[in-house]
Formats: structure tokens, sequence, C-alpha cells
């Protein structure tokens, strides 16, 4: 059986494509601290750990779109790459989950 076909990334500038690995990589590892969803402390001190070196990437990255006078986060683009990339489901971590029931 063949996967999908996913609709290809929008053009980025390669410090865009940058911003949006780190982003997604940072949102990953908070979705596994958030206290609201089930896991493990072991876990969640590991992605603790790993948050700072990915915190510091993504002030790399951003720091770098300035250097490079790339002044504007063009959030239209932006998202669409998010959302090639599955950013919702990954950022729905980071959110408290539903009320059972609700």
């Amino acid at each position: 059986m063949l996967l999908p076909e996913l609709p290809p990334l929008p053009a980025l500038t390669r410090a865009e494509a940058e911003l949006i690995d780190r982003y997604l990589q940072t949102v990953d590892l908070v979705g596994r601290i958030n206290p609201a969803r089930d896991g493990d402390t072991y876990g969640a001190l590991r992605a603790a750990q790993a948050l700072v070196g990915a915190a510091a990437a993504l002030r790399d990255a951003l720091a770098l779109m300035h250097r490079r006078g790339e002044r504007d986060l063009h959030a239209a683009t932006l998202a669409r790459a998010l959302r090639v990339l599955d950013g919702e489901r990954r950022t729905g971590r980071v959110t408290l989950p539903p009320v059972p029931g609700s």
C-alpha cells in the first residue's frame, strides 16, 4: 500500500527551514514534558535537559535570520510548512488534553 503523497513544502530560505526544524524540535520536547499528558518523570527529565540545547538552537536560527536581513516572519508560508510537517498534531501535545466526556 502506498502512502498518500504529502503536499510540497513551500519555498523557504535555509534560515526559515532551520527555524521551522528547531521550532518543531522544541515543541516536541515541551510536549514530552507536559505534566497533563501521560508519561514518566524520567522521560520528562530527559526532555527538559534536551530543551536547553533546543532552545539555544532555536535562538540561533532566529539570530541568523536577523543577521541576514530577514526581518519579517512570513506567517502564512511558515504555517503551511508547519502543517506539511505535522505541526498541528505536534503542537497539540503542548496544550491541555480535552476533558474526558466532553
